[in-house]
């Protein structure tokens, strides 16, 4: 009987070969054509791969060895995104230091990655933990600061009780931390902010000129959220106050019957003692503030409130008296924190006047059935009726027409207005890389010159979070004392540290050129390899991580530090792999599949 083939001796041979010989060494001469092909770089977890890294892997590994074979020089790198709250909850629970923690995951990851055959130039292998790496995160750092787009602001976070660590909205489910399911509240902290929001017209034009897939232009384009239309000023009865709101459809104001406003407004403290059902408000803040951001937004929930007894508002164009009341869908981080309510023409605002019994005036006409029946929503054109002056006019004739009205008297202009918020940017925690400014009581927030980067992360005895919220660097005394490099007096190290996103918002450039001491990477190599010709990896990153590293990439463009504006000449996005139980694949849920029992 013939000997059955032996898989894992002939592949381990070739492996060894393409190892001795460095087969898929990327080649330093810039005279070829160039080809990048690029693959997002994994977390390195305790648990090792699973096979939703291969899927995306081996899509582009293919593609390189096509162009290998075309004679292209092709750049195929790997690194690890090696900073972050899974590694060190588990260096935590098992009293291994997080960096020897991220040394055993590395290992792993790399023998899996190995036994798969990838033809990765492992020379260009970079890991966002790496002094050598992180010296140019912080670098990156100090030019945002010093552009001014780097700030600190007090803003209220979700806070988990447990991790007690600030969480992204992402990360919060019914009211529980993902990670650990603990109870996560609302607390107000002093955070570190970068200001996206300066480039959401630059991130929003630069999909003009790449060859992303349609879904993932769209989710950018959802997620900056820019919109036209115009701030109008609603009169309180008898406060001094205005109350302010966004509307991208100033041309329905004569169909507002009421006005929500965010449970964290300022104006309900300010006039609390006019407000007779206090007890009801506190009670409705209390619940409000265990939701996430996109808890309190969902579309399908049910619609919940408090109207604000003794508090009303004025219709500027009417004068008609209406109700204010508070709920959860307004956020106060999103436009004025106060909306003004047209339930004939709004699904979320039809909902809420039928559960609480309010008025529903038609000003756009062409509903099948009265709008007390059913909500009318395809309004994008039509005629004004009920509306005064506007009456016979249509949409876009009534919005210009209200817009000067507005205007002229006072009590409204045309806006632009963004979804996108600026990005939180900082971490209560040890394992991320040290914010590289000090705190002086004279100067104010003072950058480290660049000749003292890196700051490196400093050894503790405990990383474990703190009670009172502070990372646990605030512990380290002798690192956190120090001099103000403006004036020479005393200063403080800002203890907080940089989020899982900023090692993997520029890795792609430092692949061109990873072991550059003295530059992020040399113009030379940038000018060669840069935009990454192909980028592929997961649908769940299309958003965020997408988002953040064109804007980093789109700011070092301004400031002169790469050749081209978007990093990613083309991008493409497979969508969420499911364990066998139909659920995603991941292994909190315990449904992964393991490449080494494939292989």
């Amino acid at each position: 009987m013939a000997e059955l083939y032996n898989h894992h001796e002939v592949e381990t041979k070739w492996q060894k070969v393409w190892d001795d010989e460095k087969a898929f060494k990327t080649s330093d001469d810039f005279s070829k054509p160039k080809y990048y092909a690029l693959v997002e770089f994994p977390y390195p977890s305790g648990q090792g791969l699973h096979v939703g890294h291969p899927r995306p892997y081996t899509a582009l590994d293919i593609v390189a060895r096509k162009r290998r074979m075309q004679g292209y020089n092709v750049l195929y790198p790997m690194g690890w995104d090696a900073f972050g709250l899974p590694t060190e909850n588990f260096a935590i629970q098992n009293h291994i230091h997080p960096k020897v923690v991220t040394e055993n995951n590395v290992g792993r990851f790399k023998g899996q990655l190995h036994s798969l055959g990838y033809s990765f130039d492992w020379d260009r292998e970079v890991n966002t933990t790496d002094v050598g790496y992180y010296k140019w995160t912080q670098w990156i750092f100090l030019k945002l600061f010093n552009a001014g787009l780097a700030y600190k602001s007090e803003m209220p976070i979700n806070w988990c009780t447990s991790c007690k660590v600030g969480l992204a909205n992402e990360e919060v489910v019914n009211g529980t931390c993902e990670r650990c399911g603990a109870e996560v509240v609302r607390k107000v902290k002093s955070q570190w902010m970068l200001k996206i929001t300066e480039y959401a017209d630059k991130l929003i034009e630069g999909l003009d000129s790449v060859d992303y897939v349609e879904r993932v232009k769209v989710s950018q384009k959802n997620w900056i959220g820019k919109s036209t239309g115009a701030e109008v000023d609603f009169e309180l009865k008898d406060k001094e106050d205005k109350l302010t709101v966004y509307t991208t459809r100033p041309d329905t104001l004569f169909g507002v019957t009421y006005m929500v406003m965010s449970p964290e407004h300022p104006f309900i403290d300010k006039y609390k003692e006019d407000i007779k059902n206090w007890d009801d408000v506190i009670a409705y803040r209390e619940m409000a503030s265990k939701k996430s951001d996109f808890e309190r937004t969902e579309l399908a929930k049910d619609k919940t409130g408090v109207m604000l007894d003794g508090f009303t508002a004025i219709n500027p164009v009417n004068g008609t008296e209406i109700p204010v009341w508070i709920s959860d869908y307004v956020l106060m981080t999103y436009g004025t924190g106060a909306i003004m309510a047209v339930p004939a023409h709004d699904e979320r605002d039809w909902e809420f006047a039928k559960k609480f019994n309010m008025p529903i005036i038609e000003v756009v006409a062409g509903s099948p059935v009265d709008v007390n029946e059913a909500v009318f929503t395809d309004v994008a054109t039509g005629t004004l009726v009920n509306s005064d002056f506007l009456n016979g006019l249509s949409v876009a004739e009534a919005k210009e027409k209200i817009t000067e009205f507005l205007t002229e008297k006072g009590i409204g202009h045309a806006k632009t207005n963004f979804k996108l918020r600026d990005w939180v940017f900082s971490r209560q925690r040890y394992w991320g890389e040290p914010i590289p400014v000090v705190h002086c009581d004279k100067c104010g927030y003072v950058a480290l010159p660049e000749s003292e980067l890196p700051l490196e992360l400093p050894e503790v005895e405990s990383y474990m979070p703190t009670d009172n919220g502070e990372s646990p660097l605030a512990k380290m005394t002798d690192w956190v004392n120090t001099t103000c490099p403006c004036c020479g007096g005393p200063a403080k190290r800002e203890t907080d540290t940089m989020p899982q996103w900023a090692g993997s918002s520029w890795y792609f450039l430092r692949y061109t050129d990873p072991l550059n001491d003295k530059e992020l990477a040399s113009k030379e190599a940038l000018n060669y390899w840069m935009p990454v010709d192909w980028y592929n990896g997961g649908m769940e990153h299309t958003t965020l991580h997408l988002l953040y590293s064109r804007f980093w990439h789109r700011f070092l463009y301004d400031e002169g530090v790469v050749p081209c504006k978007e990093p990613y000449q083309k991008r493409t996005s497979h969508g969420m792999i499911l364990g066998s139980n139909g659920e995603k694949m991941s292994k909190s849920r315990g449904n992964v599949v393991n490449p080494d029992d494939i292989v």
